[in-house]
């Protein structure tokens, strides 16, 4: 049979049939069902540049109809991603749900969202993917496709489309991430001379030597901090973060730490100045208001400390302070403290890291005991210590 008669045959009763249209420019597949209560045919049709493509559509078009799923031919991967974000991100935390905005807006939306969702196939998304591994770091690959792989499950949970396409390709290698730095012995103590008298020093001191993490440190309370109990060495409970709910990353992130002598000077300058700065401005003062909150009260935003962050380090005379993060604070404490010959399995259970057993355990549903390895150290690294507040 020549090319042009296959083109304009005819299907039988009960045949699929694949013909040319002219003035579409396409391959034209379409399954004959019979007709329809009001005597309509009824016979949905599916196109294509070749006949190939074609025969998959109307083999993947009879599986929707076995299942009894009738997919949208118009349904976009535009409007998946927006339902998927819409509804199904319940009950995640605001900075999460403005990753996968941003990654959904500006990589997938961005490439794939005019694509009718039910043809998309996996040899255009394994093209995708190698196109953005050449921009983006593993980490954000593996994001991007998930955000991708969640849409269409949820398109899928609503009849919107028969099969997951996304599952069936693997994320590339992409570009080498960030890599995470730490502040040398004398960087840190530069920083530490910086700013002085300022809630942002007060802010990196407690980081710088105790260690933990950024969302940890923003919604601290001073009702977790005890400066001078009378059968302890001073300690702050990291029982809060700033995710959703206000749990810790991990269980094992739930911990009670000691701290050093220095640290000790600087939270109790810096609380006497909020003090004094809250009755100026006729704000009440509690003691379960922010260790470093604004000053009507309110908890800071990641960016407020990390321009700030910057600034200090733009003080101290770093070349590069837009170059540095208030997370790498936390890894500066764990490099100095190795350095420093501190074992890894105590610097593992002072940073709150999981699988410390059974001690970890313990400490975690009481007080006691303080873990006072990381302080003591700190105190023995930083003898000359930042200068005290005035």
């Amino acid at each position: 049979m020549t090319e042009a008669s296959d083109r304009n045959r005819k299907a039988g009763n009960g045949e699929d049939s694949i013909y040319w249209d002219k003035s579409k420019n396409r391959y034209i597949g379409a399954v004959s069902l019979g007709y329809n209560s009001n005597g309509k045919r009824n016979r949905p049709k599916v196109s294509g540049k070749t006949k190939t493509e074609v025969r998959r559509k109307l083999k993947d078009l009879k599986k929707e109809l076995e299942a009894g799923v009738k997919t949208s031919a118009t349904y976009s991967v535009e409007q998946a991603i927006t339902d998927w974000l819409a509804h199904g991100l319940k009950g995640r935390d605001k900075g999460s749900i403005d990753t996968y905005k941003s990654l959904a807006k500006n990589h997938v939306v961005a490439d794939l969202g005019k694509a009718r969702l039910r043809d998309l196939t996996a040899d255009a998304l394994d093209c995708w993917l190698d196109e953005k591994s050449m921009v983006l770091a593993t980490s954000s690959l593996e994001m991007t496709l998930s955000i991708l792989r969640r849409s269409i499950s949820h398109a899928q949970r609503r009849d919107k489309v028969m099969r997951n396409v996304a599952e069936l390709v693997e994320v590339p290698e992409g570009r080498p991430g960030r890599p995470s730095k730490s502040l040398t012995l004398e960087q840190a103590k530069t920083v530490l001379s910086a700013r002085q008298g300022t809630w942002i020093h007060a802010y990196v001191v407690l980081s710088l030597l105790v260690g933990i993490r950024t969302e940890e440190v923003r919604p601290l309370t001073w009702d977790r901090v005890h400066l001078h109990p009378s059968d302890s060495v001073p300690y702050i409970e990291v029982w809060r973060s700033v995710r959703k709910r206000g749990e810790t990353k991990t269980t094992s992130s739930r911990r009670t730490l000691g701290i050093p002598r220095q640290l000790v000077v600087v939270l109790e300058a810096h609380k006497a100045a909020q003090q004094r700065q809250r009755k100026a401005l006729g704000v009440p003062w509690s003691d379960s208001g922010f260790v470093f909150g604004t000053d009507m009260g309110e908890e800071r935003s990641a960016y407020t400390v990390r321009q700030n962050f910057r600034a200090m380090l733009a003080d101290a005379g770093f070349s590069d302070p837009k170059e540095w993060t208030p997370r790498e604070l936390r890894h500066s404490f764990v490099s100095i403290l190795s350095d420093h010959g501190i074992p890894l399995e105590v610097i593992a259970r002072v940073v709150g890291h999981a699988g410390t057993g059974t001690t970890e355990k313990v400490y975690r549903k009481q007080i006691r005991p303080v873990l006072t390895e990381g302080a003591e150290a700190m105190d023995e690294i930083f003898d000359d210590g930042p200068p005290a507040e005035a």
